[in-house]
């Protein structure tokens, strides 16, 4: 398991996200229409109590329990810094293997020590970015690569759904996401009724290639999408069309 890396990233991109400094705070943060800097921090800390209380309490507690408020600028780095370490004691005060509600159902408590980890390291690299446009500090590869295959198991599902699943022309259709710098074998998505994550799959219909960071931050928008390198182009284009990169 990742759990210590998870728990380190979680820290430490907390902390960054704390030092982002307030001067900025009505930079515009371009991955989120209409958010400043401000509103996107506060949104970050609200979502470490709103887990904490998910993990504490169940999922309906959660939902029932008033939106926190927005904190004033001046003490906003603290109001964060103090949201994040809530959720690290109560990720502390619980096996990762304990039960939790989950944004599936049921689930560990470990999937909210890896939802926040990369929910605070990718909304830290937007606070970064609206900032100081083109200078945020780069993703710890394995970290990146970790939230490769969380997209892939957790989210692209929940998006596939949401559209009406997969058309039957491209059930079998295969992506690989290929990482220069990271070690081991590349993950592919074979599309189908119920989508898979296959490791040392080849040959494939269509492969995006780059660093960990730059696939991530292209699966969830952040950059321009990488070229493709396929040998059927209006396959590969229906495949990325479908799953919104």
């Amino acid at each position: 398991m990742r759990d210590a890396m998870w728990r380190s990233a979680l820290s430490t991109e907390g902390d960054r996200i704390a030092a982002v400094p307030m001067s900025a705070s009505s930079a515009a943060v371009m991955a989120c229409p209409g958010w400043d800097v401000a509103r996107l921090i506060t949104h970050v800390g609200r979502v470490h109590r709103w887990a904490a209380m998910v993990i504490r309490d169940g999922a309906q507690a959660a939902a029932q329990a008033p939106r926190q408020p927005r904190p004033e600028i001046a003490g906003l780095a603290d109001w964060y810094r103090d949201s994040r370490d809530l959720l690290l004691r109560e990720l502390d005060a619980h096996a990762p293997d304990a039960a939790a509600d989950v944004l599936t159902g049921r689930g560990t408590v470990r999937f909210w020590l890896r939802r926040q980890a990369h929910e605070t390291a990718m909304h830290r690299w937007d606070a970064q970015d609206a900032v100081s446009p083109g200078a945020a500090t780069a993703f710890d590869p394995d970290l990146a690569d970790d939230g490769i295959d969380e997209w892939l198991r957790v989210f692209l599902p929940r998006h596939l759904a949401r559209i009406g699943g997969v058309p039957a022309e491209l059930d079998g259709a295969t992506l690989r996401l290929r990482s220069t710098d990271t070690t081991g074998p590349d993950p592919v998505l074979r599309l189908g009724p119920e989508p898979a994550v296959e490791y040392g799959v080849a040959p494939v219909d269509t492969t995006l290639s780059g660093s960990a960071a730059d696939l991530l931050l292209t699966i969830w928008h952040r950059r321009p999408a990488i070229a493709p390198v396929a040998t059927d182009p209006g396959l590969s284009e229906r495949i990325l069309d479908l799953i919104h990169i």
